[in-house]
């Protein structure tokens, strides 16, 4: 069942609530710690982008296209749709040989807000590009232009894009692949279903791929990892956790990714742990709280990270932008 991860103060009142369930696992899904139910299954939504782009490095598409590290980091990103942004997934469609029109993950302002208003300051629409999750479209269509396969049915559960990335999630997560629960992501791909440990193993071997038993793999592992790190401001963006949390924990190679829906996974290489969070609620606004109150438990201080000072503590302002209250964590290993 899920525990109270986080109350919602209003002054000294605590005016709400989150549940949920987090887990830390090795790389052989042992579990470390946990709080709320470990074998919750949820949808993995965009936290399982980087395993989306390992396809791409393993089968030699990635260096066919000549493809770089901030372009492997975008096609891990959720996005903010700020200028190096929007030209990083140009850049790949460029290199493919492939316009914005192939890319089938909608529209939509982008995230920044300053980058949206500088946008329609410009008298332009949004388009594609500027969509969170067109990187990893792109890095998909490059995969299918690499091996010739149908470019207006990516996105169908049976094209072959979709079944290989399938296997590759079942193998990284350790959960059968007709166990795995298909549904539809915001921006029309599959999205994978299973239980958070099994998150939380993938994710343990992005941190540290040497727990992987094939080479190929490990090695794609390693460029996926080394290209989040290298580019932390390219998975997410401008104020966003992600980046705030690879770039404050740089030194430690941490490793951050948000999904929809409340989910949040991070790889921690020191240790070879994964850590898989979902807020039962859906409602994000306490992730920053609760997975630094997690770091802070298995010893990743955050006194003296100046980029995380915002979070900590995660203050609540009304439309007045005046503080007038917090969010308080509850977590306990």
């Amino acid at each position: 069942m899920a525990e109270i991860l986080a109350h919602v103060y209003r002054g000294e009142l605590a005016e709400s609530l989150h549940r949920g369930d987090w887990v830390i696992t090795d790389g052989q899904g042992r579990v470390v710690h946990s709080q709320g139910n470990p074998a919750k299954v949820t949808y993995w939504r965009s936290s399982a982008k980087p395993f989306q782009a390992l396809p791409l490095v393993e089968h030699g598409a990635y260096g066919r296209f000549g493809l770089n590290q901030e372009e492997l980091a975008v096609m891990c990103a959720s996005h903010s749709g700020e200028t190096h942004h929007v030209q990083a997934v140009q850049s790949i469609l460029d290199k493919i040989g492939l316009d914005a029109g192939y890319l089938q993950c909608g529209i939509h302002p982008p995230v920044y807000r300053p980058a949206a208003e500088a946008l329609a300051a410009q008298g332009r629409e949004p388009t594609e590009l500027h969509s969170n999750c067109s990187g990893k479209h792109s890095g998909m269509l490059a995969l299918c232009q690499y091996h010739n396969w149908d470019l207006q049915t990516y996105l169908d559960p049976q094209h072959p894009l979709q079944q290989l990335t399938l296997g590759i999630i079942a193998d990284v997560t350790a959960v059968a692949r007709e166990e795995i629960v298909i549904g539809v992501d915001g921006c029309g791909v599959p999205v994978f279903g299973l239980p958070l440990a099994g998150m939380a193993r993938a994710w343990a071997h992005l941190a540290a791929p040497n727990y992987h038993p094939r080479s190929q793999r490990r090695d794609a592992l390693q460029q996926v990892a080394d290209a989040m790190r290298e580019y932390p401001h390219m998975v997410a963006g401008t104020e966003r956790i992600c980046t705030d949390l690879m770039t404050g924990f740089a030194r430690r190679k941490l490793l951050a990714k948000m999904g929809a829906e409340a989910v949040y996974c991070v790889g921690l290489p020191r240790e070879g742990w994964g850590l898989a969070l979902k807020v039962e609620d859906g409602n994000a606004r306490a992730i920053p709280a609760i997975v630094l109150a997690i770091l802070e438990e298995i010893g990743y201080s955050v006194q003296g990270v100046p980029e995380l000072d915002q979070y900590v503590p995660l203050v609540v302002k009304n439309h007045r932008q005046s503080i007038i209250g917090k969010i308080v964590p509850e977590v306990h290993l």
